[in-house]
């Protein structure tokens, strides 16, 4: 069962397309695979689609030796390989305002190249001032390039407006999180800063708020006396790869739960904002964190499950267990694997618990959310009584749609009850492929608007949620790593966070219902 589009006309009352200010972004860390593999494909198609101006320019910002038309080449490889077709003539144009500056970013002095190279872009292409300096390094290089941007009068346009956008992740718990809040609160404003989360990009976690705040049917069922439980899954098949140095020190807690995770949680909780603004948007999701139950370190064994994979089997292809990944410690206790179980103490969703789960080497590639119905009070046909619930799964990668699961009678003359899914996915029912989440969280950063960005209290109020779970693991390490195999849906002990007669939901495909049962 599919949905098909009807030829209605597009409404545009919400958020318009409009085209930003000419202006310059800064990349620091340009040599990297970063702004190879996302950034610059990113910004090409914008560039393309002439949803930015045609003077719209960049400017790379590293160590590493290259000359402009180096950088022109290694990116333009990046366009090629990770963003698609390229056109020679929109790139011949896009690439005049490609420049390079080979410099170390925590050198004071280095700053007056990028000062000149600004301005030269002013003169010639007409870039009136406007900056967005994107902080493509590591977390210990934000402070230091804030500063220099700050001792070299870049933080502040006198002509135009400067933009700061930072990768995750904003701190490592929530002292390091107020502490790089405070410090970048220094030098440039709050409406300045952007904290990039790319999951908020994806065109299905955009449209979660349309789905639920556009569609009269939802909203008188999408509360505590008809959901039973929600489910958010975060599955990769993917092992660390070469990430070891980074995820040995964050873990699958940090890495996915505190950030991404919490997004989806309030954008499925939040209550109606009163506009589509940043400022309201943003008010309302804070205010579910806000509402959820406060743990401490000794709730954890009962709130918190956590797992690290060993060797088994993807896709019929044997891998190694997390322990024997390059430049992970063979008695690593960082946890692959995360399970939380969060209860929302407000009138909409008190009783409901949200489960979260993030892990790697996992049995299938799938993020999505599940909201899970209560079965009908009474059972009217025999045949339904081993059917699974009613559910909404909102799927956000790999195949963006969302599916309807319910119950329906089989033809015959009998009465057999079977579940069925009506099926909309994005590709088949708009004819068009979503776009990639950079190139609308850029695109948003250039218009100025915060919407779709973490802001200073959202981030501090998540990371209130899941650090006495990180000091609660720290003070006893895992003594069962590994405790799940490579391929399965993750340690045993997740199925014991789930209230009874409730089970977690395995996806392993958009017409797969099939819940993991507890044995």
């Amino acid at each position: 069962m599919t949905t098909t589009t009807l030829e209605t006309p597009v409404i545009e009352s919400v958020r318009t397309e409009r085209t930003p200010d000419p202006c310059v972004m800064v990349i620091f860390g340009a040599s990297g695979d970063l702004a190879k593999r996302k950034l610059l494909p990113a910004v090409y198609t914008l560039y393309k689609e002439r949803l930015v101006p045609p003077n719209f320019s960049v400017v790379g910002f590293s160590r590493s030796e290259m000359s402009d038309d180096d950088f022109r080449s290694r990116m333009r490889e990046g366009v090629e390989e990770f963003g698609g077709r390229v056109d020679s003539a929109s790139w011949q144009k896009f690439a005049a305002g490609l420049r390079y500056i080979s410099a170390h970013p925590h050198h004071p002095e280095e700053y007056a190249k990028l000062t000149s190279a600004l301005s030269a872009l002013d003169r010639e292409r007409g870039t009136g001032g406007n900056r967005i300096f994107y902080l493509a390094v590591p977390p210990s290089s934000f402070l230091p390039i804030v500063k220099n941007l700050q001792a070299a009068g870049l933080a502040q346009s006198e002509t135009g407006w400067a933009r700061l956008i930072i990768e995750k992740p904003f701190g490592h718990d929530l002292e390091s999180a107020k502490a790089l809040n405070l410090e970048l609160g220094k030098v440039f404003r709050e409406e300045q800063i952007y904290r990039i989360d790319h999951y908020l990009g994806k065109e299905t976690v955009q449209n979660l708020l349309v789905f639920r705040f556009a569609n009269g049917i939802l909203e008188p069922v999408w509360n505590r006396r008809y959901v039973d439980n929600v489910q958010i899954t975060a599955a990769e098949t993917l092992g660390v790869e070469n990430r070891a140095s980074y995820y040995e020190e964050a873990g699958a807690l940090r890495d996915m739960v505190q950030n991404h995770m919490m997004q989806l949680l309030t954008m499925t909780a939040m209550e109606p904002p009163v506009s589509f603004d940043a400022d309201a948007v943003r008010a309302e999701k804070v205010k579910v964190l806000r509402a959820i139950h406060p743990l401490c370190p000794e709730d954890t064994p009962y709130c918190a499950v956590r797992g690290q994979y060993g060797p088994g089997s993807i896709n019929g292809e044997k891998v190694v267990g997390y322990r024997q990944e390059p430049g992970v410690n063979p008695s690593s206790n960082t946890e692959t694997f995360a399970a939380v179980k969060l209860h929302i103490e407000n009138w909409r969703w008190a009783g409901v618990p949200f489960y979260l789960r993030a892990g790697k080497r996992l049995a299938q590639h799938s993020t999505e959310i599940a909201v899970q119905f209560r079965q009908p009070p009474l059972r009217l046909f025999e045949a339904t009584r081993d059917l699974p619930p009613n559910l909404i799964i909102i799927r956000i990668q790999p195949d963006e749609g969302i599916t309807l699961r319910f119950s329906a009678k089989r033809p015959g003359p009998a009465t057999h009850v079977r579940d069925v899914n009506m099926d909309f996915r994005y590709s088949t029912a708009f004819g068009m492929a979503s776009a990639n989440a950079y190139e609308r969280l850029l695109l948003d950063c250039m218009l100025g608007d915060p919407t779709l960005f973490s802001s200073s209290k959202f981030v501090e109020v998540a990371w209130s949620l899941v650090t006495p779970i990180l000091e609660a693991w720290k003070n006893k390490p895992a003594l069962d790593f590994p405790n799940y195999a490579a391929g399965t849906w993750g340690p045993a002990a997740a199925d014991k966070l789930m209230d009874y007669s409730q089970a977690w939901r395995n996806p392993a495909g958009p017409e797969d219902a099939a819940l993991k049962r507890i044995a």
